[in-house]
């Protein structure tokens, strides 16, 4: 994308957008929560905080660990995808695992609708999920097991249960999860199937 005519990458427009909306957290942290964070007890009065939610973190090392993932997940499916994509799965993952959260929030009160649900991780479970579908077996190692393992293993068993710690909004890394799985699963049918083959009368694919 370009910014004011210089081109700037999708993922460091989304780390510098996270750091921004840090910083304007910390001057002004009660307008920036009551306008931008997204709580389930208010959804309807505020939809668009499925979105800008993905951009508020909690402290520092909140921000720190989910930007190392953005920049890790995302660079490796943004050479799978392309850019355009990479953002198209990254949104769909915030606002699902949004929805997710909410409507546990809503319909099982868990949690209580009241709870304020903030940080990017919904987008970055999305990447991660896409990326284990489409290269399951690459090997990585997950803070804090400093342990090479395929990736499908690192993030659908080791992130998910890093998701039921305390204080955690699984519901939203689980909503993520799920469409970067399903956006993962589409991306692997269309490149897999489309496969030029010579006839007399052209090409054909399947």
């Amino acid at each position: 994308m370009k910014i004011l005519g210089v081109h700037i990458g999708v993922i460091e427009a989304l780390l510098s957008l996270n750091a921004l909306m840090f910083l304007v957290r910390m001057l002004a942290p009660i307008p920036t929560f009551s306008l931008l964070a997204l709580q389930p007890a208010t959804i309807l009065q505020q939809p668009w905080t499925l979105v800008t939610s993905m951009f508020l973190h909690a402290d520092l090392t909140h921000i720190i660990f989910n930007m190392f993932a953005l920049y890790f997940f995302g660079n490796y499916l943004q050479q799978l995808v392309g850019e355009k994509n990479l953002l198209k799965a990254y949104f769909l993952g915030g606002i699902g695992g949004g929805l997710l959260f909410t409507a546990s929030a809503l319909i099982l009160g868990i949690p209580d609708p009241e709870t304020i649900g903030i940080g990017a991780s919904d987008g970055i479970f999305a990447l991660a999920g896409a990326l284990a579908i489409l290269r399951p077996y690459m090997r990585v190692m997950m803070m804090p097991i400093f342990i090479p393992m395929p990736l499908y293993i690192s993030v659908f068993v080791f992130m998910v249960a890093l998701s039921f710690m305390p204080g955690v909004a699984w519901q939203a890394h689980l909503g993520g999860l799920i469409v970067g799985a399903i956006f993962g699963l589409l991306w692997k049918r269309r490149t897999v199937e489309i496969v030029g083959v010579q006839t007399p009368y052209g090409y054909r694919f399947y």
